[in-house]
């Protein structure tokens, strides 16, 4: 080796090594020894971060890894300490505990896979036979080779293959060594030690192996020596076979000198023991001469350079490969790059370790059984394959994105690696024995090779070759090369092996490693397969996976559970990387030059011109296609298969190509496939027809997989036979559970029973068009073969004896043959087309054959037995061959193929004239029609009826279905509809039109559809909570329908129209109704608290109990008109029972029944539906025996309904013009009456009604709107049906227009609409953000608006155009707000941080704070016109007040309510047509919405007495306003022609003022009345008269006199022309007039200031109890309706805030008070609670923090004991969201004789929640 330079200067990006070498910085701490001297990794440890552990040796792991009971850090250190109650994680109920306490899915427990990776889930499983053929159970349920049961050694985990062995187990290919062991007979005499005691190497003729190395002599002893001692004149050997004589030794020449010609030596020439030594230079050895010297060529040492190395005279050069760089001792390379990771699998994750330190992460958790792994480096990808799930999955390298690649027809993928230049997927399956490639994403799946392979295992690929590399553990073991594209397989090795379990590909060094288990050794070989040499031997007790890096090998042992490394070349310096892992599995070293960029990619941009796969092949590219699809050409691929074989597996359907030649099956993809059994396919059109019998479905879909769809799922049990007439399109099937044969068409339209009597279990069914006829088996008590027309005429039994379990059907047109299978007789036979001439084709190994096919001159069948499928010649049942094994559940079999023979039939003229179903027959008829199942053909034989004319139908929660009683068999048939049912209760039907109705409990719907499933409507979806019952007039064109959860029965037209509640009161449960048209009757059934039968008149009067005692739940109820008799079905007494129409003569008709709830009865019968045996009963109606079931197996059975259709309907009694009546026309015992729609009364002369109530309440609940009439007596709520609602809040009523308004917060919109839903608009539609309240000005067209978002109240015209900001400023959270027009105010409620009502007139000025003391959120607020009186909701204080228009005579109407949000309050009517009593009756009343009681209330506003519930149940319940004719009268200045205003126009008190709006639209504005200028004016000014520094110092003399500006046509752009200017009123005022007004008003304001301040001092807060519910006002964004109630106590503290002047602090004072002062008091316009505030500021020093969090937090204790400490921690508990509030005002406010709040300065963020906030 040329000596170590002279140490230089290292450079600026090295780092100085102690031994004076210089390496890459990048070098420094990466964890390898690049100086030598290991001086670059005396490193800091680096810092663990918070959310990991740190072990005692510095490394870092996952903090929950610790004490997980894994070892995660290398000295165990995260186990220790771990608290001893650390409970394992119990299993669910669908899953089974591993030893170690892992869960995995109960269905792998004893499935033959080791899925716990200890074996315990294979333990205790000896019901099971998990073990395959030719291996042996261990008894820990482990499977081995059968060969290596007592052969000496332990392969079981447990080593019960070696328990109970006697001496003779040896097999045939074995040898049986001394000790009693069985070792493989190819081993004996193979020179290595096999059986351990050398019993299979005695008696073998010795083959010279020298053991000496070639630089060793071997004495005659054995012993070796080295060479130069031969001749020494030493007895080196023992037995002087070294010396002389048995060597030739030349005499030595003892006279030698090194100074006399250097000794003879060619170098170096030294003395000992007086005689010549010669020596050589390093890089030299001393030839046999022992004088000359040679140069040593180091490259022939095995890994004396890392990679390359070339020899020189005296020396050598190490050089690297491309990636790799020399380390300073000039023989070794190191990778650039990052630092290596190992990433393994571990079979429930995977995880990284970096080599050279422990530093040990995650990247994927939570798997099944991950076993093989690969990586694409630059694609930042990891591939993993999971032998649970049988799937391969991949991720990004982060961890993210989790998806799957492959995840069909799979069975054991052990091996996976990816082709990262042409990026290509490859795996190997053990259980398939087959190698696949496709796309990484999975598309183009391959089968590469399939042929003698047995067991491959490790696969590793050299893309830059063209080459893939495998092993394989099956019989014979070896290890193969083949090109990428499958061609040129060789074998590398075949000797020695026995499990090659890893494999991996050392690019650089162009060898191949890999490790056996068996033999417990790692062995390397060149890429072709020579200088195969052993690197490790021992200490390898299970390796499993290899990788390579640098000069390293790293493995994963079974065994020991550790990742293992060691040197590549010698194998020495073995080191533990990682252990008590929990099962490593496959390893890679995750680094760039594992994928060296060197080859380049053959396939280009142009995938090489391939239409599907390009593969690289030796140094060019092959064009492949997917699995079972030919080549057209060099390049492209058949886009379809011409033919395959077609078969189900139970949960999948594969096909198996005839198009090319591996034979390989494919998994068709499709979804939810649970259990198939019968196949078919239609080559026409590429469908294949699967029958599943899980599900009780028949599927079909196109041959790839797409476009599936479900053709028939109802009234299925066991749909085990499936056959497709390809000629006319049917579809034919059998109905083991149902005991029918069925048609339809092939979508599944139009469906038939063709044969329903003499089936027990048929199974297959075959047809064959040519000749009309169809075959099928049965396999019942008298197994046959029979044989029908396909429209089922000419039906024969063909073969009847020497059957079993008869399963395949199969027809050989060619020689005119049916061929069957049979599972008991274990035979395939055939016969002619009538069962003569009956042979048996084959009958021997056919253990359970069971679905069969033919084609051409081959029949195939599948085997359950067996598990594979096979073929023979079909005339002679030779040249067997089996086409798949190892399948299990195999079942039907059919070749799709082109070429079916098609024939001309009848039925492809015009349908066969059929009407419906046109099925082939036999000849000579060739056809017949067919109706579908129900309905009758007409005597034409062509045409059907128009549907079941009598029938039962019945609902079943989430369909309708339909029994015909016109045919001779009971099959139910499904209501086609397109809407979903959830809950189908109730069902009623209109025999006149042919109509259905239904109820939805679910859905809260009536619907209605057509007899045939069309036209399906809603005919009521408001309004409805549970419909029980439900019953249809069709003689008086009605619906009736009881309403459990309502408590109601109603009635409407058929189509929902003019609705009525008929009965509200003493109601309970009502459930089943019937009606009698013809005596005026119905009745219904209340199951109760106290059951009973009712009647009334169909009008709802003369109602009467019939029966009240002895019922528990009676369900059905029906009448029978001909017996005059009453009809009920009790569950609970188990009873149906009779009784005359009044209830009398009652007795029991049918005892017991089990449960039954729908009754009803036709001709002879009753029917009725049993909850509990799931089932239709009929018996006769008199006698009520000969019960017989109708239909079984049905579960969720409701109602109930038969129907003739045939018979005459009866007189309707208000056929003659509507019985006079104007809307609903009712009958009654003796005769009819007249009725209105709910809510409206009926007019005095008996006939007629209004169309609407004429006063009625108005509300909104969010997602509706509805009216409650205040006309009648039963405040129903009635939908007002207004489209399109989200979450509506506020609402007004326009009564001349007869519109309503509303804001809806989800849209941000305000809209309008008539009250019957049509003409709705929106008129405000941008920049609203929470419009809370909503006033419409019906005199001057205007409508007022607060926005809590923006804090604003605006204006606009009621169509949305004009509209104007009026106040922006010192508004807090406005709410509620209302207008006065004949006075010309505008009031609002804010429920800010100081909550307020204020007062001004409709232009915004003269604003005026009315109350602010004692509120804490007023919510609603209503105008007494007449009295005067404003009325408001206090929902923080939970009460209801009133004052006058100035705020003052205030008081409480009525306390506590729990939580009112808005109300509204009645004007007296006077009308003449009005009586008096309901004037004083009607206008008493206050009405308010109430959330906590989800209820609609009312009160008497005089006396505060009278509550009453009006409306109870109703979520999110929002405005509520009361439309009467009388409500909105008066007028103003503004009601005739806008006060000749351009825009807009607003009325004050005696007075009014024209305004512009914000923004100018396209018509010009002007503020003069009656003028109209001719240009547009210049933009209004936005602000409001009132100044935004203190609204309480009014900047202007309130404006009653003429204008300051004169606003003529010069002049209209001066400042306050375009604002709001006074029109003049009448003549104008004098100006002492004005002085004298306001100095009058100034003198009142100051009385009002003083009687206040007085009223303060006296007045202590009423403490309004203990323990009231409060709440957080709302947000209208919340997702869900509910408020959230806490309770808490409200702190009796008001009375301590006396006003303290001393200057002593007091301790008492809590942040608590303090936020009371703040929040509840609301700073009283004195000064006095300043100076308190003040005071306490003193004491406290600092601003006081304050959470202000919207939800609720309560303070269960009162705040008086709450000390300072948990205060302050309550107070600090969001830190995020509290904001720091001086409690000290900006400016000490001066003295003003008002009433108004000083402008305090605090702003708060965010909205208080509770008094007892914190």
């Amino acid at each position: 080796m040329e000596a170590v330079k002279a140490p230089r200067e290292c450079e600026e990006d090295e780092f100085h090594c102690q031994n004076g070498y210089c390496i890459r910085s990048l070098w420094h701490c990466d964890g390898d020894n690049d100086c030598g001297d290991n001086s670059d990794e005396h490193c800091e440890m680096r810092k663990c971060s918070d959310k990991e552990f740190r072990c005692t040796d510095g490394s870092c792991i996952a903090e929950h890894w610790y004490c997980d009971g894994d070892t995660d850090c290398k000295d165990g250190t995260d186990e220790e300490n771990c608290p001893s109650d650390v409970t394992t994680p119990s299993c669910s109920s669908e899953e089974f505990q591993c030893a170690y306490g892992r869960c995995i899915l109960d269905i792998y427990h004893c499935d033959g896979d080791d899925d716990c990776g200890d074996w315990s889930d294979e333990s205790d499983c000896s019901s099971h036979q998990p073990c395959r053929s030719g291996e042996f159970m261990c008894s820990s349920g482990m499977c081995i080779n059968a060969g290596w049961r007592c052969d000496g050694e332990y392969d079981c985990d447990d080593q019960s293959d070696e328990k109970n062995c006697t001496t003779s187990m040896c097999t045939a290919d074995q040898f049986r060594c001394a000790s009693g062991r069985c070792v493989r007979l190819s081993w004996r005499c193979d020179g290595e030690d096999d059986c351990a005691d050398g019993s299979d190497e005695d008696g073998c003729e010795k083959t010279e192996t020298p053991p000496c190395a070639p630089d060793q002599f071997m004495c005659g002893n054995g012993r070796c020596i080295g060479q130069r001692k031969v001749c020494n004149e030493a007895n080196d050997c023992g037995d002087n076979t070294d010396e002389h004589p048995h060597q030739d030794c030349r005499p030595r020449s003892s006279e030698g000198n090194c100074n006399l010609n250097n000794g003879g030596c060619s170098q170096k020439c030294q003395m000992a023991r007086g005689q010549v030594v010669c020596t050589c230079h390093t890089g030299y050895r001393l030839t046999d001469d022992i004088k000359s010297c040679e140069d040593v060529d180091e490259c022939a040492e095995e890994g004396y350079c890392s990679q390359g190395c070339t020899n020189t005279e005296g020396g050598f050069q190490c050089w690297c490969v491309q990636g790799y760089e020399l380390r300073p001792d000039k023989r070794s390379c190191k990778a650039l790059g990052p630092e290596p990771v190992l990433l393994f699998a571990n079979r429930i994750d995977i995880r990284q370790v970096l080599p050279h330190r422990s530093e040990y992460t995650l990247l994927l958790n939570n798997l099944e059984n991950a076993i093989a792994l690969d990586f694409h480096h630059n694609k930042e990808l990891v591939f993993w394959s999971d032998v649970t799930l049988d799937r391969i999955m991949k991720a990004n390298l982060n961890g993210s994105n989790v998806e799957e690649v492959v995840s069909t027809g799979l069975e054991s993928p052990g091996g996976l690696a990816i082709d990262w230049i042409h990026d290509k997927l490859y795996w190997t399956d053990s259980g398939t024995s087959r190698i696949e490639v496709a796309n990484l994403d999975g598309t183009h799946r391959k089968v590469l090779l399939w042929q003698s392979m047995e067991k491959p295992r490790a696969i590793a690929l050299h893309p830059i070759e063209g080459k893939i590399y495998w092993t394989d553990w099956g019989n014979t073991p070896r290890i193969e090369y083949a090109n990428m594209d499958g061609s040129n397989r060789k074998i590398i090795a075949d000797t020695h092996l026995f499990w090659p379990n890893g494999l991996t590909i050392d690019y650089a060094s162009r060898r191949i490693y890999w490790v056996d288990a068996k033999h417990h050794v790692i062995e390397r070989a060149d890429l072709d397969g020579q200088n195969r040499k052993a690197v490790i031997s021992q200490g390898l007790p299970h390796p499993f996976a290899i990788t390579v890096f640098e000069d390293s090998l790293y493995w994963t042992d079974w065994h020991t559970k550790s990742i293992n490394s060691a040197n590549k070349f010698t194998g020495k310096g073995q080191e533990i990387i990682r252990n008590k892992l929990h099962f490593p599995m496959d390893i890679h070293t995750l680094h760039p030059q594992r994928q060296p960029a060197g080859g380049q990619n053959r396939c280009g941009n142009s995938n090489g011109g391939c239409s599907h796969l390009c593969l690289p092949s030796n140094k060019t590219i092959t064009c492949a296609c997917p699995t079972g699809f030919k080549k057209v050409d060099n390049y492209n691929c058949a886009l379809s298969l011409d033919k395959f074989l077609l078969f189900a597996r139970r949960t999948d359907i594969r096909r198996i190509s005839f198009d090319t030649e591996d034979m390989s099956d494919v998994v068709i993809k499709l979804a939810d496939v649970r259990n198939a059994v019968a196949l078919d396919w239609d080559s026409s059109d590429g469908h294949i027809y699967w029958t599943d019998v899980t599900t009780d479905s028949i599927n079909r879909a196109l041959w790839d997989g797409s476009k599936q769809e479900v053709v028939v799922d109802t009234s299925l049990e066991s749909p085990a036979g499936l056959a497709i007439d390809w000629v006319t399109h049917k579809l034919y099937w059998t109905d083991a559970g149902t005991d029918r044969i069925e048609v339809s068409n092939a979508d599944g339209s139009m469906r038939t029973v063709l044969i329903w009597e003499n089936l027990d279990r048929p199974r297959d069914i075959v047809v064959d068009p040519l000749g009309g006829l169809m075959y099928w088996t049965d396999w019942g008590s008298n197994p046959k073969i029979e044989r029908a027309g396909m429209d089922a005429s000419n039906r024969i039994v063909i073969i009847a004896s020497n059957l079993t379990w008869p399963n395949g059907l199969a027809i050989d047109y060619q020689t005119e043959r049916l061929y069957w299978a049979d599972a008991g007789m274990k035979t395939i036979e055939y016969g002619n087309f009538d069962g003569s001439d009956r042979q048996i084709l084959i009958s021997t190994q056919l253990p359970h054959p069971f679905g069969l096919t033919l084609h051409e001159d081959k029949i195939y069948w599948t085997d359950w037995h067996s598990k594979s499928i096979q073929s023979a010649n079909k005339l002679t049942g030779l040249e067997r061959t089996t086409l798949v094994e190892n399948l299990e559940n195999l079942m039907d079999i059919h070749m799709f193929h082109r070429h079916r023979s098609s024939v001309r039939t009848p039925c492809s003229v015009n349908n066969g004239g059929c009407s419906h179903l046109c099925l082939l027959a036999p000849p000579p008829k060739g056809s017949s029609c067919a109706c579908p199942t129900g309905i009758n053909l007409q005597v034409d034989g062509k045409t059907c009826a128009h549907g079941m004319s009598s029938f039962l139908i019945f609902a079943r929660r989430t369909d309708i279905r339909m029994v015909s009683l016109d045919i001779p068999y009971f099959a139910d048939v499904v209501l086609a509809v397109n809407g979903s049912m959830k809950n189908t209760i109730a069902i009623g039907v209109d025999p006149k039109e042919g109509k259905v109705y239904w109820s939805d409990s679910t859905l809260k719907k009536i619907s209605r559809a057509n007899i045939n499933g069309t036209a399906h409507e809603d005919i009521i979806a408001t309004g409805l909570m549970t419909t029980d019952g439900l019953a249809v007039d069709s003689l008086g064109r009605k619906i009736y329908w009881t309403d459990t959860g309502t408590n109601r029965i109603e009635v409407a037209n058929l189509d929902g129209s003019m609705r009525k509640v008929l009965v509200w009161q003493n109601l309970d449960s009502p459930r089943a109704i019937a009606l009698y048209h013809e005596m005026g009757y119905m009745y219904w059934s209340d199951w109760g608290e106290h059951a009973k039968l009712e009647r009334s008149g169909m009008d709802g009067s003369d109602r009467v109990v019939l029966i009240s005692n002895n019922l528990g739940w009676p369900n059905g109820l029906a009448i029978d008109k001909a017996g005059s008799q009453l009809l009920w079905a009790d569950a609970h007494t188990e009873r149906i029972e009779v009784a005359d129409l009044n209830g009398l003569n009652r007795r029991i008709l049918v005892s017991p029944v089990q449960h039954p709830y729908g009754l009803t009865l036709l001709g002879p019968h009753i029917y009725w539906t049993d909850w509990q045996s799931r089932s239709i009963q009929r018996a006769d109606k008199t006698t009520g025996t000969n019960t017989i079931t109708v239909r079984s197996n049905l579960p969720g059975l409701m109602d109930i309904q038969a129907v003739d259709r045939e018979r005459p309907l009866g007189f309707n009694k208000c056929s003659r013009r509507n019985g006079g009546c104007s809307h609903l026309c009712l009958p009654r015992p003796n005769g009819t009456s007249c009725a209105c729609p709910t809510g409206i009364l009926l007019k005095p002369d008996g006939r007629s009604c209004d169309n609407s109530p004429e006063t009625y309440l108005l509300f909104s609940n969010r997602v509706s709107v509805r009216r409650i009439s205040l006309d009648t007596s039963d405040h129903t709520d009635v939908h007002v049906p207004v489209p399109e609602l989200h979450n509506v809040i506020s609402l007004d009523y326009d009564s001349v227009d007869g519109k309503l308004y509303y804001t809806d917060v989800s849209l941000d919109v305000i809209r309008r609409s008539n009250l019957d839903g049509t003409g709705m608009e929106t008129v405000i539609s941008q920049g609203l953000k929470t419009t809370d309240g909503l006033a419409v000005d019906w005199v001057a067209r205007n409508m007022y608006w607060t926005d809590t978002g923006r804090n604003t109240i605006e204006v606009a015209r009621l169509d949305g155009t004009a509209r104007k900001v009026l106040i922006n400023n010192s508004l807090d959270e406005p709410r509620a707000i209302a207008v006065f027009p004949s006075k010309g105010y505008l009031f609002w409620t804010d429920w800010g941080h100081i909550a307020k009502i204020e007062r001004a007139y409709l232009d915004g000025s003269d604003r005026k704070v009315l109350i602010n003391t004692d509120l804490g959120w007023p919510n609603g607020l209503t105008l007494d016109y007449d009295t005067r009186r404003i009325f408001w909701v206090d929902a923080h204080l939970d009460r209801i007040e009133s004052s006058d228009l100035n705020g003052n005579l205030r008081q409480i109407l009525v306390t506590p309510v729990s939580h009112p949000f808005a109300l509204t309050q009645l004007k007296p009517v006077s009308s003449p047509l009005t009586p008096f009593s309901r004037i004083s009756q009607q206008d008493r009343w206050i009405y308010w919405t109430d959330w906590q009681t989800k209820s609609i209330q009312r009160i008497d506003k005089h006396s505060g007495r009278s509550k009453e519930t009006v409306l109870a149940n109703v979520e999110g319940l929002m405005d509520i306003i009361v439309v009467s004719p009388q409500r909105q009268s008066g007028t103003n200045h503004c009601g005739v022609n806008n006060g000749g205003c351009t825009h807009l126009c607003f009325a004050k008190t005696n007075s009014f003022v024209c305004a512009c709006p914000d923004e100018p639209d396209d018509r010009p504005c002007s503020t003069i009345s009656g003028y109209v200028p001719a240009a547009p004016s210049g933009g209004g000014n936005p602000s409001t008269r009132a100044s935004n520094k203190n609204p309480k110092l009014p900047t202007e003399k309130p404006q009653r006199g003429p204008p300051v500006v004169n606003c003529t046509d010069k002049s209209l752009s001066v400042e306050g022309c375009s604002n709001v200017v006074t029109a003049p009123h009448g003549e104008g005022l004098h100006i002492s007039y004005v002085i004298g007004g306001a100095l009058t008003i100034l003198a009142i304001l100051i009385l009002i200031a003083a009687f206040i301040i007085y009223r303060h001092k006296k007045s202590k807060f009423a403490d309004p109890g203990v323990s009231n519910l409060t709440y957080s006002n709302p947000s209208y964004r919340t997702s869900t309706q509910e408020v959230k109630i806490e309770t808490t106590q409200k702190p009796p503290i008001y009375n301590q805030l006396r006003y303290k002047k001393e200057g002593v602090c007091d301790n008492n004072y809590t942040k608590e008070k303090i936020r009371i002062v703040e929040g509840v008091c609301l700073l009283s316009g004195e000064e006095l609670y300043w100076e308190d505030l003040k005071q306490l500021k003193v004491c406290r020093g600092g601003g006081l923090h304050a959470c202000m969090r919207t939800d609720t937090v309560s303070l269960q204790a009162s705040s008086a004991s709450l000390d300072d400490g948990e205060t302050e921690q309550l107070l600090q508990e969001e830190q995020s969201e509290c904001s720091s509030i001086n409690t000290v005002p900006a400016t000490t406010p001066q003295r003003h004789a008002s009433t108004h709040l000083p402008d305090t300065g605090w702003a708060p963020n965010r909205k208080p929640s509770t008094e007892s906030e914190v």
